[in-house]
């Protein structure tokens, strides 16, 4: 029995930022497949609807990673079963929550946020080496409740989980590294949303505006959008500002395009500063000026990444040791990017 029970309070830290897109110019084809304004925000968990720019309404359930090591099982504790009750994660990797037979309304908690964090739905992820215990419990009766003992490892160099390649516990999805087609979030992981809504809201207070344009992208929407700019511009040139389906950053659920996905965004107050400050809340400026040959892509004022702040501080310190402000994840994990 497979069930998972999105309530509206599971998302209403997302009411907090509805964003509804302004107009923006199209003088040449939208990067990375951009997609046209939209007030849809999907987090991880449920899609989030603006109507009139007031209300909104929560979605199916997340399909994420599942990593290796998890140990299946039937056992109960308090009460309640899952499908998994213990788990081994690696650094930044998120784990499909445990799925729950009973039906009950579910609040999930972790002993230690610094070691793994656990969203609204269950799903797990990995934030510094050590072992804690996730617990979810019923809203109406707290003595109905169970746990997943997780136990976070660092990961160093190269590592392949479920098709999907993590470097020193970093997911990578470019050219040379695809995701595979089932991997699913479904919309913006948590984290990835959160850090955002600080960015947004911070901004705002310098009377800035940062909205999502595009956020996740499905396999299949990916696709399309690809499959329309070859046969709209050819391969070459699609190649230079659109994913191939499989190995869009979209797909992982960790890549936003800020207000306007082409160029018209570059050489805004809201792009200056996007690049100036994206590191402080653990983004990077993806593919920079001048880095085309390294990234494989375009200079893209408006698409970042969230690597979370460590490592944003890290790449950040790996730059400014460079010499190089503009210093790409590629560079920094001394991978490239190319069709191969």
């Amino acid at each position: 029995m497979e069930k998972k029970f999105l309530k509206g309070a599971v998302f209403a830290a997302a009411m907090a930022y509805l964003f509804t897109a302004s107009a923006c110019g199209r003088t040449v084809p939208p990067a990375s497949g951009g997609a046209e304004p939209t007030t849809e925000m999907k987090v991880a968990g449920g899609t989030v609807t603006a109507a009139s720019g007031t209300t909104a309404s929560t979605a199916s359930e997340t399909e994420t990673t599942t990593a290796a090591g998890v140990e299946i099982g039937d056992k109960h504790v308090s009460g309640l079963t899952l499908s998994y009750t213990s788990a081994d994660i690696i650094v930044g990797q998120t784990l499909k929550y445990p799925l729950v037979s009973e039906d009950v309304p579910e609040v999930w908690t972790s002993s230690n946020e610094s070691i793994a964090t656990v969203d609204s739905v269950g799903n797990i992820t990995g934030k510094s080496e050590g072992s804690c215990i996730v617990r979810v419990v019923s809203s109406e009766d707290t003595s109905l409740g169970a746990e997943v003992k997780v136990t976070v490892k660092k990961a160093e160099g190269t590592q392949q989980i479920d098709g999907i390649t993590y470097i020193d516990g970093i997911l990578v999805a470019n050219k040379s590294y695809p995701v595979p087609q089932s991997y699913a979030p479904g919309g913006l992981t948590s984290e990835t949303y959160n850090a955002f809504q600080e960015l947004a809201n911070d901004a705002a207070a310098e009377g800035l505006t940062m909205g999502v344009i595009s956020g996740y992208r499905s396999y299949d929407y990916q696709s399309e959008l690809y499959n329309n700019y070859v046969n709209t511009y050819g391969q070459a040139a699609a190649d230079t500002f659109s994913a191939r389906p499989g190995y869009s950053e979209h797909q992982t659920g960790l890549a936003i395009d800020v207000n306007c996905a082409d160029d018209s965004f570059t050489g805004t107050p809201e792009a200056a500063w996007l690049a100036a400050h994206c590191n402080d809340y653990g983004f990077i400026l993806r593919y920079p000026q001048g880095k085309e040959g390294v990234t494989g892509y375009k200079y893209e004022s408006w698409h970042i990444r969230y690597v979370g702040k460590d490592v944003a501080k890290k790449i950040r310190e790996a730059a400014n040791a460079a010499g190089d402000p503009d210093l790409t994840l590629e560079e920094y994990l001394h991978i490239d990017s190319y069709y191969h």
